[in-house]
């Protein structure tokens, strides 16, 4: 089985090197625009080679789109244009899947196509950041799976299983409500948070010298790349909003609670926060 990667970053990167470890690739080759990264990606072995879009396509049974959501709106089409009367399979990886599944809908090769989103990643971004075993034991969420073809997504469940990942199946409307919940509120309150505290510190060795783990683990993802979440949010904004008013809501409560040095609120919200243990280990 032959992959071709349309972006070989975190994510892209990440895969290319267990699918080839693991036996599910025989040879894995990369479509890249950026000379750097390019290079990063052939220097990292994660490609065995970067090729023009078409070349790439032709030389691979899977294809995977692992670009930022805007990109894989654009390129998604081409790539359906390019693997129409074949039997090849078409992934993407972006965390919006809506706009993605709709930008498809309507193409001749739509069954070609699994909308998937491998629920793994880190702050990092690029070739660099790419490593082995990052989607051990993760989720990944098939979206209108009923509108691709049965073998499509018997490749699209073998290449996940090789990757070790649980599979699960949700409408693309529902699968982005819930990432909005569980995923980019949680990048957007790291954004603010890491926001308010530059405002307020403005010398940098304090925050280096004062930093918990506790402060360090909440603004992680602040570190996160703009190219990658400008798109998420713009696509997904409506959810993205109604989870962001929601969030307000409750830090108002807070902040009334503590205005008010009410113990006894305090201990209500916090005490139901702490339900979340019931979910999260």
């Amino acid at each position: 089985m032959n992959v071709g990667i349309i972006g070989p970053g975190l994510i892209g990167g990440s895969m290319a090197l267990d699918l080839r470890l693991r036996g599910f690739a025989a040879e894995v080759t990369g479509v890249e625009k950026d000379p750097v990264a390019s290079d990063a990606a052939l220097r990292l072995g994660l490609v065995s080679a970067v090729l023009p879009l078409q070349e790439c396509v032709r030389r691979s049974d899977v294809v995977v789109l692992a670009v930022p959501v805007d990109a894989a709106i654009i390129l998604l089409p081409r790539v359906l244009d390019l693997v129409e009367g074949t039997s090849k399979t078409v992934l993407d990886v972006c965390s919006v899947k809506e706009p993605l599944c709709k930008a498809a809908s309507s193409h001749p090769a739509r069954k070609r196509y699994v909308a998937t989103h491998p629920m793994a990643g880190t702050e990092y971004s690029g070739p660099w950041a790419a490593e082995p075993g990052l989607f051990d034991g993760r989720a990944c969420i098939f979206c209108d799976a009923e509108a691709s073809s049965p073998d499509a997504l018997e490749v699209a469940e073998r290449l996940y299983d090789v990757l070790n990942m649980r599979v699960s199946r949700l409408p693309a409307s529902d699968h982005d409500l819930h990432v909005a919940y569980v995923s980019h509120i949680s990048h957007v309150t790291s954004f603010a948070l890491a926001l308010t505290v530059l405002d307020k510190e403005r010398d940098e060795k304090h925050i280096f010298d004062l930093a918990s783990g506790g402060f360090s683990s909440t603004v992680r993802l602040a570190k996160s790349s703009p190219v990658m979440w400008k798109p998420i949010l713009k696509h997904n904004r409506e959810n993205v909003l109604e989870v962001v008013d929601t969030y307000i809501d409750k830090m108002q409560a807070f902040r009334d609670a503590i205005a008010d040095a009410d113990e006894q609120r305090l201990g209500e919200l916090i005490t139901e926060a702490n339900r979340i243990k019931r979910i999260l280990k």
